[in-house]
């Protein structure tokens, strides 16, 4: 797998969403540990965003471009995330419906190797940012 440079969602906070690991051709890997600050209840339960924000943050750093955005998911969570869990976000591009729509597969596993979530991720490439007029 290529260490490629990273060039979008640069100042994503690592704290909730992860850290780059690498970045190939066509997919990315994201950790993320999840904290005290995630969780729920006193079962240390840890709120989905958080996984879901890995998985998310994963699928626009496998496409690595400025101005990619989400348009829909489709996500299945398999097992209960709780407090110290290090998860790993797997990002792979599928094939693309054209230049501007690509098809983005995430599996979330655990520090046990357990898949935890996954997803489906269609994801757009904008010609300017989303905000700018």
């Amino acid at each position: 797998m290529n260490n490629k440079k990273q060039n979008t969602h640069l100042l994503a906070s690592k704290n909730l969403i992860g850290s780059v690991s690498s970045i190939g051709n066509d997919c990315a890997t994201v950790k993320l540990t999840i904290t005290k600050d995630m969780i729920v209840d006193a079962y240390n339960l840890s709120h989905g965003g958080f996984v879901f924000g890995l998985a998310d943050y994963a699928a626009m750093v496998a496409i690595n471009k400025p101005t990619v955005v989400l348009g829909k998911a489709t996500t299945k969570f398999l097992k209960p995330i709780v407090l110290n869990d290090e998860l790993t976000a797997v990002a792979t591009i599928g094939e693309p419906s054209n230049e501007k729509k690509v098809m983005v597969s995430v599996t979330v596993n655990n520090q046990k190797h357990e898949l935890v979530f996954e997803g489906e991720f269609v994801c757009f490439i904008l010609e300017k940012h989303v905000l700018e007029d």
